[in-house]
């Protein structure tokens, strides 16, 4: 706090800490500027005037050093005027002196209100950036390399984009990094999963309603193509959408127009269109389940999502992104996992792709009790697949005696391959030497020298 009397100053301090503020007074504009560089401030109440330096000074420093600060200006009537300009020219407000405390606290804790609120949109705004920026696309992996960059490519143009990739490949989190790093990205981005959507009702999802149109409609309704209005639309599983909608759907692209749902006004909209599907939509359009038309104007900047499977080099990335979020979401201190989980997860074929990758980390952050993932955190199902012994006999034994035998197996060559010195085969594991030892006890592993 700035002040221009010490006892004006002693005064209000002790106003403000009666009232549970944390309160501190200086002298003079110096002395102010030395307090905000060593102690941590969330509010400055300052004169207008005062010798020397005054209020002025301390606003012009603040607004080059500390812009988010908020600032009270405490003035006279008479120069009232002269503290409304300085507040068009920052993020000030003022008290007009004299005035009660009350109207003091009440001015701060405005103040401090608005910038707790303009903090967390910044934040959020961050966090939003962060979770669309290409750098939270992980990967290094040459497929996924090659998909980098094409929509860094793409990114600046109008162009329609057709994702195609299996479920759970991420097409979504890539569909909006395009949008955040185009020119539309401070305007809508809409989502639009057409195979959640019932048949009957897509029509007026997409391109809205006239009240009264149909039974339950009340009242006028935009649909999600008025919505994307200057943003983009995002159409996922398009393959899934109904063929009687298609030609309406074209006609909305190639023209930027169309009617609502019992409607005749045509509404005119600029969107940016990026549609996904799992399904080959030329093979559909060719069984006379996907618009020929509809897919050639889809299909201008085709985009191929590669599977996990194809991506291996990138589940070790993937994974440990997951494990710090769960991690850190539930307040357990995980630092990775262990060899033989890595290499558990990197021979499983994740038909369910990334979805199934975070799934699968969540599950394990959960159980696990070490300060690793380790081989038996994973979940069961990843095993599921190993070779029968015989094409006409079903699997031998339970599952759990067969993970204790691949723990077995795996435990055993990396104490051979170590000549049998557990801290060097504890730390090829990824392990703890008493995580070690404990596994060499359960799993009856006998340890010899150059031997098991």
């Amino acid at each position: 706090m700035m002040r221009c009397e010490v006892r004006l100053g002693e005064v209000t301090v002790a106003a403000l800490q009666a009232r549970g503020l944390d309160a501190h007074a200086v002298d003079n504009v110096a002395a102010a500027l030395s307090f905000l560089n060593m102690n941590p401030v969330r509010l400055v109440l300052t004169d207008l005037r005062m010798p020397g330096l005054g209020g002025r000074d301390l606003l012009a420093s603040l607004q080059a050093a500390r812009p988010e600060m908020p600032v009270v200006i405490m003035t006279a009537y008479a120069s009232v005027r002269d503290a409304v300009a300085l507040i068009r020219e920052g993020d000030f407000d003022y008290i007009a002196k004299p005035s009660e405390i009350e109207d003091v606290v009440a001015t701060i804790g405005r103040a401090l209100k608005l910038r707790e609120t303009e903090e967390d949109n910044r934040r959020l705004r961050q966090e939003l950036r962060e979770k669309f920026d290409f750098g939270r696309l992980l990967g290094t992996s040459e497929p996924f390399q090659r998909v980098l960059k094409h929509i860094t490519d793409v990114c600046d143009s109008p162009a329609t984009v057709l994702f195609h990739g299996e479920g759970g490949t991420g097409k979504q989190m890539i569909d909006r990094a395009i949008h955040d790093n185009s020119r539309r990205r401070d305007e809508p981005f809409i989502d639009v999963n057409c195979a959640t959507i019932p048949e009957n009702l897509m029509e007026s999802e997409l391109f809205g309603h006239v009240r009264g149109t149909f039974t339950g409609a009340i009242a006028t309704r935009e649909g999600r193509f008025a919505l994307a209005h200057g943003g983009t639309l995002f159409l996922d599983e398009i393959g899934d959408m109904p063929l009687a909608l298609q030609a309406k759907v074209l006609r909305a692209i190639q023209e930027q127009s169309f009617e609502l749902v019992g409607g005749t006004r045509t509404v005119t909209v600029d969107v940016r269109f990026i549609a996904a599907t799992h399904r080959d939509l030329r093979q559909e359009a060719a069984k006379g389940n996907f618009r020929e038309d509809l897919y050639y104007r889809l299909n201008v900047f085709p985009i191929t999502v590669p599977a996990l499977r194809e991506r291996e080099a990138d589940i070790e990335a993937l994974s440990a992104h997951f494990l710090a979020r769960y991690a850190a979401s539930i307040g357990k201190r995980l630092t990775g996992f262990s060899r033989a989980a890595l290499t558990a997860m990197s021979a499983y074929p994740w038909p369910g792709n990334i979805r199934e990758l975070q799934n699968c980390i969540e599950r394990a952050v959960i159980v696990a009790q070490a300060t690793t993932v380790d081989f038996g955190d994973l979940p069961p199902y990843l095993f599921e697949g190993r070779p029968k012994l015989a094409p006409e006999q079903g699997f031998v034994g339970n599952l759990d005696e067969e993970l204790e035998r691949i723990e077995r197996d795996i435990v055993t060559q990396a104490l051979r391959d170590c000549g049998g010195i557990q801290a060097r085969a504890a730390e090829g594991l990824g392990i703890t030497e008493r995580s070690l030892w404990h596994r060499v006890k359960k799993l009856g592993i006998r340890i010899t020298r150059g031997a098991e």
